[in-house]
């Protein structure tokens, strides 16, 4: 039977893939996997396949991107088949694509969900899911250019009073990934041009790295408190709060360090 089912990986190591995800491998003909898109930092694929009993074959950007994912499906066509990624599978648009097109081919698909660095985010920080805008990811500056695209969704969500989620640009095959400090000095790089007070030394924010560790960094600050810590090794993910809820300004003082003086935004 043609069969293509998308596995979650989780967050940091082999060992957030969920039972239902393990039971679903082992049953699978073929598995794929695929690292590009998100960094696990812990991951070792020896002990994913000894966990899982499987041989995993890896596929690259390319397979996905250029090649349509025709890899996955010409074994989708063949039988079970599952392709596990970091995360929660859908989150990324090429796996979107890959599902389409895997339907559009008579190949039954499914998902087993894996958590995904989006409600980690808002676990760790203690800012509640519905008060988020648009998200956003924020790239690194090739040849001296700076996306403006990031400050225009956090100036947009700031506009209604929700928080930004910004995702921070990785390249695992350079190994590449963008830290807090680099991201906001991007940011602030935009301001000096736009100055809508969007991304000011002075505005709040909160930088989270490692989510899904059992020692996540979290910390929430103005923007030069945060460019002057370390925050320890990758994936690294910001956050620009909209308007606080009273109890959000007291999870983010109790669980991120916020500065008391926070208490003043609740609105």
């Amino acid at each position: 039977m043609a069969e293509l089912t998308f596995v979650g990986l989780g967050l940091y190591d082999e060992r957030g893939v969920s039972l239902r995800g393990i039971e679903t491998v082992r049953k699978a003909d073929r598995v794929f996997a695929e690292f590009y898109t998100s960094l696990m930092p812990e991951l070792s694929l020896q002990k994913l396949e000894k966990m899982i009993q499987k041989k995993v074959g890896m596929v690259s950007r390319r397979d996905l991107e250029e090649e349509n994912g025709e890899k996955i499906l010409r074994a989708a066509k063949k039988g079970k088949t599952v392709f596990l990624v970091p995360g929660d599978p859908l989150i990324a648009t090429t796996h979107v694509d890959l599902r389409i097109r895997a339907e559009r081919l008579g190949i039954k698909t499914g998902v087993v969900h894996g958590a995904s660095i989006v409600s980690a985010v808002v676990g760790l920080s203690g800012l509640q899911n519905y008060r988020f805008g648009r998200s956003v990811t924020i790239p690194f500056s090739d040849a001296g250019s700076v996306a403006e695209t990031p400050y225009e969704v956090i100036l947009e969500n700031t506009k209604v009073g929700v928080h930004t989620l910004c995702f921070l640009d990785i390249r695992v095959e350079e190994k590449r990934y963008m830290t807090v400090r680099e991201g906001l000095q991007t940011l602030l790089k935009v301001e000096k041009r736009r100055k809508k007070r969007v991304a000011t030394p002075k505005t709040l924010a909160v930088g989270i790295a490692r989510a899904g560790s059992t020692k996540p960094t979290v910390k929430a600050d103005c923007v030069e408190e945060l460019m002057s810590l370390e925050f320890g090794g990758p994936p690294h993910t910001l956050v620009f709060p909209g308007k606080l809820h009273f109890v959000e300004a007291e999870a983010l003082i109790t669980l991120a360090k916020a500065p008391q003086s926070i208490r003043e935004m609740v609105k």
